[in-house]
């Protein structure tokens, strides 16, 4: 990855619109790239080798007891939630290595209506180190969303466990309500470190749903995710040869605008930018001459990317067509609408969250919430795309969506990275639909689909709900959204 243009990330913290004092998902990325250009960055090394390498360590994988704990972990409803929710809700801790009091937080949601014959569906947030529960259960995807007043929640018509039931992980420890009573393991976390404990977990949670042992299984995730869920694919796969443990029943991973590609990704941004009228066409020209997206680059190329990044002292990277939140969001009596996203949502789910009462009926101990933690990330390969072709050549089916207003992980991005796969092609380029409407568009290639969602930014299913809905439920099915 290029040195000048990596260093550069750091500046688009400080020009983001953002909420005060709150971490998102892009802080924790720009963070994590900035450290690609640090005189000690994370280790590299190939992620197939540190598996291999495990592989022959034969590394016991800890599985506790978990008799009873299903019944103590259900949530008889949670505060401020609305009436009428039909369906069931767990929460709570799983030890994932007791010597070192590692414990990893749960929220899982069953299908309303014939959640038995439902398949299970594992939900990870990225950052690094950004939690699940704040953005995809409260933000995104769950069942729930919360009101303006921190304190109150309303329905989301499109969950996802309308087609599945829902698991979210906050992972690894340090996450949201996941913590350690080793305090170094903070210092260790890492991808190879962050998929085994994920591994950890589901070999515990299946203990403690053995109803789910069997069940067609599949993960789904975001922007870093776009590392997390290949490589705990891969850990599952790689794992499931061994006879003495639980064979997770694995069938597919949908990853939404994933990091992926250091390289491809970087590049991706830029050409995004321009095609998006967000920078000239000198500053473009200035790019592409001067910025090597795979070597150490020049004084020149940190000129034109700071005149690339300045566009966002006025706009949400995360969704440029969208609004920003201007105020402190502190009781303005919004009901909520699941169709128009609150861009100020990022507070109440942190106010809500925080509520003693709310941490009661969540089974976790007194915590200070919040969306994202500041790691030092100990490893992570620059490029997951071998991974991806692994899963591939697993039969693990593969798609990639791109919400298409997103300019922190573009589809213009994920384009890159795609054709870099040098795939043949299936199923030609071409639009689907929702309610007579271009939902955005989708080409198939052997092994591996990418959809694009029309109107939605880098978090899709808060952008555009009902869209978001209807592409994971054709995942699920494994067909193509529909071509009409």
């Amino acid at each position: 990855m290029r040195m000048k243009v990596a260093q550069l990330t750091c500046l688009l913290i400080i020009l983001l619109p953002c909420h005060p004092c709150v971490a998102n998902q892009v802080d924790n990325l720009n963070k994590f790239i900035k450290s690609r250009s640090s005189k000690n960055p994370p280790a590299a090394q190939a992620w197939a080798e540190l598996s291999v390498a495990d592989e022959k360590k034969h590394s016991p994988v800890y599985i506790g007891p978990q008799d009873g704990k299903s019944k103590a972990d259900k949530i008889n409803a949670l505060p401020g939630q609305p009436a009428g929710a039909d369906f069931d809700q767990y929460a709570g801790y799983v030890t994932v290595d007791p010597k070192a009091g590692r414990n990893l937080f749960y929220y899982f949601v069953e299908s309303p209506q014939k959640s038995s014959t439902k398949p299970l569906l594992l939900w990870l947030n990225g950052g690094p180190g950004c939690s699940s529960l704040g953005y995809g259960a409260m933000e995104e995807l769950g069942p729930f969303r919360v009101k303006s007043d921190g304190k109150t929640l309303f329905r989301n018509d499109y969950a996802w466990n309308k087609v599945a039931n829902v698991l979210f992980l906050e992972s690894p420890a340090g996450v949201g309500f996941s913590y350690s009573d080793t305090p170094s393991d903070y210092k260790k976390a890492g991808d190879k470190s962050t998929a085994d404990d994920s591994y950890t977990f589901l070999l515990n949670w299946l203990e403690r749903f053995p109803q789910y042992k069997n069940r067609d299984f599949y993960i789904s995730g975001e922007s870093y995710a776009g590392h997390y869920v290949p490589q705990l694919a891969y850990t599952i796969l790689s794992r499931n040869k061994n006879t003495d443990k639980t064979k997770i029943n694995l069938k597919g991973v949908a990853i939404g605008n994933p990091w992926m590609d250091d390289n491809t990704n970087n590049k991706g941004q830029y050409d995004y930018y321009w095609t998006h009228a967000l920078i000239s066409d000198e500053t473009n020209a200035g790019i592409n001459k001067n910025c090597d997206f795979s070597a150490n680059t020049s004084e020149t190329c940190d000129k034109y990317t700071q005149e690339a990044f300045s566009v966002f002292r006025i706009m949400d990277i995360y969704n440029i067509y969208g609004p920003t939140c201007h105020s402190n969001a502190t009781n303005n009596a919004s009901t909520g609408s699941i169709k128009d996203f609150d861009p100020c949502s990022d507070i109440y789910v942190k106010a809500y969250l925080n509520l003693p009462e709310v941490q009661k009926a969540f089974h976790v101990r007194n915590t200070s919430w919040s969306a994202c933690n500041d790691y030092e990330w100990a490893d992570a390969p620059k490029n997951v795309l071998p991974t991806i072709k692994q899963l591939i050549a697993g039969g693990i089916r593969v798609w990639i969506y791109s919400g298409d207003n997103d300019g922190r992980c573009p589809v213009t991005a994920n384009r890159y990275s795609v054709n870099a796969l040098k795939l043949p092609v299936k199923t030609a380029w071409r639009p689907w639909y929702y309610n007579k409407e271009v939902g955005g568009f989708v080409v198939e290639y052997q092994g591996l689909a990418l959809a694009t969602v029309r109107g939605a930014g880098h978090e899709v299913p808060s952008y555009q709900p009902e869209r978001a809905l209807a592409l994971i439920s054709s995942f699920l099915q494994g067909k193509l959204p529909k071509p009409t």
